[in-house]
């Protein structure tokens, strides 16, 4: 039986370390099983470096086909699970067949990197970027280590950003008017806007301003769509009557957005929208939805 237990063990022991991790920012992760991790983060253009030490157990030694690192990003679909979309796909080889006997250490560098998306964890899929480093083997299955890491791409403030106007209204019963201050939002951005009534001639109870995030995946006949309310925000309580005006001002700092994803790699697509949503004594509900754009800024 311990021959067994011994039989399933690795035969080594791995470290992976980037040559700026010290100084590097680290962010949260949240792995498959559950947990957060930290990992580093890097934008797209940028080198991504370090050292590979391989260690066989005490006693032991490695024979091998070649060692090699590979840098991926790969979008997975939860409804495909286990099959990974590649988009980037960098190699560099280590090390020629041979044998290990004792620690060894094979420095690496893949040089201003295109990574044009953003990680992402999703409802139906995730984005992600690793190193994987394989030590090819004929017998007992060749030997792999991950190593995480997380992309942010930041964009400058837009050139062009106009306010969204719009009208709703329920004929003779009720007229508004709203206004949002931008339409292009950077993550930790304030909305800032006025929703004017022109005609009110139903008991309306309360009004909110909903965040909502809707995230679509595949294609064609495999489209699958999830919408999730990120935020709810109570604007009033009671009834306006005609002439009243009511400001909103709704921080996005506290919620957990992500930049608009539009069409990645012809996979996904991560969308915001403002839903105002006005309830009456009835508890019919009246919404009209407006699309925003979301965008990271570098932070100063």
């Amino acid at each position: 039986m311990n021959f067994l237990i011994g039989a399933f063990k690795p035969a080594c022991n791995f470290s992976i370390t980037f040559s700026d991790g010290k100084s590097r920012k680290q962010v949260p992760m949240k792995k498959e099983n559950g947990q957060t991790v930290m990992v580093p983060l890097f934008q797209s253009q940028e080198n991504i470096a370090g050292k590979i030490s391989i260690e066989p157990l005490q006693g032991k030694k490695i024979e091998h086909n070649g060692v090699k690192v590979e840098l991926l990003g790969q979008i997975e679909m939860y409804f495909d699970r286990g099959n990974f979309y590649d988009f980037t796909s960098l190699v560099r080889e280590l090390d020629v067949p041979g044998d290990i006997y004792e620690r060894k250490t094979y420095p690496f560098e893949f040089s201003t990197v295109e990574m044009p998306y953003e990680t992402y964890n999703g409802v139906n899929v995730r984005l992600r970027y690793i190193l994987k480093v394989t030590v090819s083997r004929n017998y007992g299955g060749s030997i792999v280590e991950y190593q995480d890491f997380v992309v942010r791409n930041y964009s400058p403030p837009p050139s062009i950003n106009n306010s969204i106007k719009m009208e709703v209204g329920i004929e003779d019963c009720l007229h508004i008017e709203f206004e949002y201050n931008k339409s292009k939002y950077h993550l930790k951005d304030v909305i800032i806007g006025k929703i004017y009534f022109l005609l009110v001639r139903i008991k309306i109870k309360n009004m909110d301003l909903e965040i909502r995030r809707r995230e679509s995946t595949g294609s064609g006949a495999n489209t699958h769509v999830e919408t999730e309310t990120l935020a709810k925000f109570e604007l009033m309580d009671g009834a306006p009557v005609r002439g009243e005006s009511i400001p909103i001002r709704l921080f996005l700092s506290p919620y957990e957005l992500t930049p608009t994803h539009r069409n990645i790699n012809n996979k996904f697509s991560v969308k915001y929208y403002l839903n105002l949503v006005l309830v009456d004594e009835e508890d019919r509900r009246y919404f009209k939805q407006q699309e925003i754009t979301i965008y990271r800024l570098q932070d100063s």
